[in-house]
């Protein structure tokens, strides 16, 4: 008991000592060893690193995670190292309400069988949005946390020890000041007597005690300079898991290209089934205005319909009809597109055409050309060109 109350007087007395020493620092009363340059460099990187990389990890966080109580049921189970129970997806979740408003409207009747089309691809997508947010936890955000909680906490102890060495080293060049300047005073008083042995021997001690701290300081900043050069090898690791990530984006969000291009596909195919008997209208959303797309059409002309005992092709009924046609132009395909009918053109993703619309006809649609095929092409899939 004897020993601990000694060490901890000890340890209180250090610690008065430096915190003196820091406040006289910091009002201009008292000198300060200043770091080597190449040092003080390494300190502003692995701050700046630190800073950037705490930023980051939150940001990404909030990408992946928006809903903030989530992010904090995350954290807490992350820290009480279980593990997270499954939670479903959005996507998931809207696709699974689709199929279950399909029993209630009818499987087999149009709008039954298009909501369990769309319900399916929605938890698809919210399949392939939980493989993105596993893929980007494992591979990007521990890292990042790894580094914070691990290698910076080891860096942050050992740059406050080399403080605290710091501080004792300036510590021991006062005192040894003012043991030279005591021992100097005593000297032109008077000639050698016990009190300038006493003295002396102060200064000894003094000196001693600096040489002790430069050593325990200069062998903990060489420490901390090793430790604040491996931020070189966090960045290149960093470095791999942000490519990492990158690539765990772009494979999500090809996924959902792919599948909302099979989705609209089958709509396309659905809608074409129903109206046949009717019109070859599709149901895809129009995002072109009509009037952007058309010049001014020509009265009384008409295109035949898709519908008719023939079926002919668009291009034969043309020709036949001898309807003028308005409007051409360049236009870029989006996305691939293959035709349901003769009566329409096949599309590559990137090809350029030529395509154009005659009065009376679908604004869905345009008559698309490629060298001498004709057929007709859905809006949805072109980008006009002026």
């Amino acid at each position: 008991m004897d020993f601990n109350v000694k060490k901890l007087a000890s340890d209180a007395g250090v610690f008065f000592t430096r915190a003196v020493q820091f406040t006289e620092e910091k009002l201009g009363q008292a000198e300060k060893t200043e770091l080597d340059p190449h040092l003080e460099n390494l300190i502003t990187r692995a701050d700046c690193t630190k800073n950037w990389t705490e930023k980051i990890l939150k940001q990404t966080e909030v990408l992946l995670q928006p809903n903030p109580s989530a992010r904090i049921e995350e954290f807490i189970y992350d820290k009480l190292d279980k593990k997270l129970p499954s939670r479903t997806t959005n996507a998931e979740l809207l696709g699974q309400y689709m199929l279950e408003a399909a029993i209630e409207f009818g499987p087999e009747t149009p709008y039954g069988k298009t909501l369990i089309t769309v319900g399916e691809y929605q938890k698809r997508l919210g399949g392939a949005e939980r493989e993105f947010l596993h893929t980007s936890a494992a591979t990007f955000l521990s890292p990042l946390r790894n580094f914070l909680e691990g290698d910076w906490r080891t860096i942050s102890k050992e740059r406050r020890l080399l403080e605290n060495r710091r501080l004792d080293l300036d510590i021991c060049k006062a005192r040894l000041k003012k043991a030279k300047q005591a021992e100097a005073k005593a000297a032109v008083r008077s000639n050698f007597n016990s009190s300038s042995s006493t003295l002396r021997s102060e200064t000894i001690r003094a000196e001693h005690e600096l040489r002790v701290a430069q050593t325990e300081f200069d062998r903990q900043a060489e420490v901390t300079r090793l430790l604040l050069e491996g931020i070189s090898s966090t960045h290149l690791n960093h470095l791999r898991c942000l490519q990492d990530f990158a690539e765990a984006q772009a494979t999500y969000y090809a996924q959902c290209h792919h599948y909302m291009q099979d989705l609209q596909r089958e709509l396309n195919r659905c809608a074409n089934a129903v109206s046949a008997p009717h019109s070859s209208a599709s149901v895809c959303p129009n995002p072109v205005s009509p009037a952007f797309l058309s010049g001014p059409a020509s009265s009384g002309a008409t295109i035949p319909s898709s519908s008719s005992s023939s079926q002919k092709p668009v291009t034969l009924a043309m020709e036949q009809s001898q309807l003028p046609i308005t409007g051409a132009r360049k236009a870029r395909v989006l996305y691939d597109y293959d035709a349901h009918d003769t009566s329409e053109l096949s599309l590559l993703a990137d090809e350029l055409i030529t395509v154009y619309t005659v009065p009376g006809m679908d604004p869905d649609w345009l008559i698309g050309e490629r060298g001498n095929e004709k057929g007709k092409v859905p809006v949805t899939y072109l980008e006009l060109l002026s």
